[in-house]
């Protein structure tokens, strides 16, 4: 759909100008945010290098005339935040599989003595027990094992710290014996 009118006139003041010549010619915004300023100047209708209408705005930055009508929206009836941000996103895309409760029950578990017959608890292990407790109808692998890196469990380590608590073998600060004479000769 391509719009001939233009109803949303863009007036850029001389310290809104600055800050989006400064966006564009700075580089290292997001190239989105670079395209949206670069069409707000293009489109000041007070500037004598800009007032380009939207087909002549898309031609010469390779954007779709659609794209060049909602900057030049936004701008007009939200402001300038509006036009050269992205929105935020209220609600994740999707929601997750395992909720609060959901979540310290598998803590809970993972805390909890491992099943008769182990010595540890393994991500498969968690993911069927929390399938026969009907704690959640369905659960794979992954979402286990993120849940637990997120919480900073870890499965059966005596510590519930991601680094080692003694130094490796190899590693000790006096590698370097001094020499001492012996006693008695």
């Amino acid at each position: 759909m391509i719009r001939s009118c233009q109803k949303y006139t863009v007036v850029l003041t001389a310290e809104t100008r600055q800050r989006l010549e400064s966006i564009t010619h700075n580089g290292s915004a997001p190239a989105k945010k670079i395209q949206h300023a670069r069409v707000l100047l293009l489109s000041d209708a007070d500037h004598p290098a800009g007032g380009y209408r939207d087909q002549e705005i898309a031609a010469i930055l390779g954007l779709h005339v659609n794209t060049v009508a909602r900057v030049r929206t936004r701008f007009v009836l939200q402001g300038e935040g509006a036009a050269l941000n992205r929105k935020v996103r209220t609600m994740p895309p999707r929601t997750p599989r395992l909720d609060g409760r959901a979540e310290a029950t598998l803590v809970a578990l993972c805390c909890s003595p491992p099943p008769e017959g182990r010595t540890r608890w393994t991500i498969q292990l968690l993911q069927q027990e929390m399938l026969t407790r009907r704690i959640v109808t369905a659960v794979g692998c992954e979402t286990i094992r993120k849940t637990l890196k997120k919480t900073c469990c870890s499965l059966g380590a005596s510590s519930g710290s991601v680094s080692r608590r003694g130094r490796p073998p190899g590693s000790s600060r006096r590698w370097k014996k001094s020499w001492t004479p012996m006693r008695g000769r």
